[in-house]
């Protein structure tokens, strides 16, 4: 690694310029130029790695707001560059396990080149096969998180009537085809015709509705489920969580993945239909995806390969190019302008 200690090579960033109030906007972030080099030092553990696609996910906006409450993760800072999962390649290591021209995917900074201390937590890429931005989503966090809380946490099983929001984002279009692979009857929301066609003709979904179409989303869902429903797969809250609540059968389970309806609002909303949790003896649980790595992970992700090489599962992606393109697709999420997985191509390989 010493004949490469004095190579420097352009590093491009996004930080945040300051904390965001309601929604976000492109201007919230700054791509700002800097440098890499590509050595670590003399005895260290650290790895430096290339970036290769960048994961876009809506719980980052949470990370944009200086909480007083606790979050999972840590807010980002003002002027720092921020950070979230990534598929990156090796390019110099004093790690004992890592060398140069592994790929791997983890935690990196929202850059070209990131440094990393101590990469105790980053995964190798075992499937190779796949595309590697898979790993920003079916083979990575969503994928697991879609496993995890479907089967973990709401306990579904066959012959479950199922019910999944933001049906056709990075989580729910996974979720609604590991349900099926179960023999769930799966029904989904989306906010868009487009992304309602892409439910029932790409991920196999028995039905689904244009939640913006709807006026009365209690009798859209009344008329997908006329027998109630047994899992539900939470990622939006707000209206739709009350409606859903009012849908459930007894003994009904609820995982709550995420709050995307949520994240931009200064106050949010609460729900309204909570006796239903008593009159119907439900279960509501949320989770975090980082309680299922380790063995689950592994195992987690040999199913799904053998799922996507047998074509059982497949997966719709929203690639942006070029790490400038970052904060716009970011943006985007919130307006629903992604159809499928929101990644960033930073560098193809």
């Amino acid at each position: 690694m010493a004949a490469m200690a004095a190579e420097e090579v352009r590093n491009k960033r996004v930080v945040l310029k300051r904390y965001v109030t309601g929604c976000p906007t492109e201007e919230d972030m700054e791509v700002v130029a800097g440098t890499a080099r590509l050595a670590v030092p003399p005895g260290s553990a650290a790895v430096v790695v290339k970036n290769l696609y960048l994961s876009c996910d809506p719980y980052m906006r949470t990370r944009m707001t200086r909480n007083e409450a606790p979050n999972f993760v840590p807010d980002f800072v003002p002027g720092e560059v921020m950070n979230n999962c990534s598929v990156c390649k090796v390019v110099a290591s004093g790690h004992p396990d890592f060398k140069p021209g592994d790929l791997l995917w983890g935690v990196t900074g929202w850059e070209e080149y990131s440094v990393i201390p101590n990469p105790v937590f980053f995964h190798r890429i075992n499937y190779p096969e796949f595309p590697l931005s898979y790993y920003t989503g079916v083979l990575g966090v969503p994928g697991l998180s879609a496993h995890a809380g479907l089967f973990e946490v709401a306990k579904a099983k066959k012959g479950d009537y199922v019910f999944v929001s933001a049906a056709s984002g990075a989580v729910g279009q996974i979720v609604g085809q590991l349900a099926k692979i179960a023999g769930c009857y799966v029904v989904g929301s989306a906010g868009s015709d487009e992304k309602v066609n892409l439910l029932k003709t790409k991920f196999g979904y028995d039905d689904a509705f244009n939640y913006k179409k709807e006026q009365d989303l209690n009798a859209a869902l009344k008329r997908c489920f006329p027998e109630g429903i047994d899992v539900y797969f939470e990622n939006v809250g707000g209206a739709m969580l009350d409606a859903v609540l009012l849908n459930m059968r007894v003994h009904g389970r609820v995982a709550v993945c995420g709050l995307v309806s949520q994240y931009n609002l200064e106050r949010p909303e609460g729900p309204r239909n909570l006796f239903q949790l008593v009159v119907k003896s439900l279960r509501v649980e949320g989770f975090l995806v980082s309680n299922y790595g380790g063995e689950y992970y592994r195992r987690f992700e040999e199913e799904m390969a053998g799922y996507l090489r047998e074509g059982k599962v497949v997966c719709v992606e929203d690639v942006a190019e070029g790490i400038e393109a970052a904060p716009v697709a970011l943006v985007g999420l919130f307006a629903g302008r992604n159809v499928g997985k929101q990644v960033v191509a930073v560098a193809r390989e």
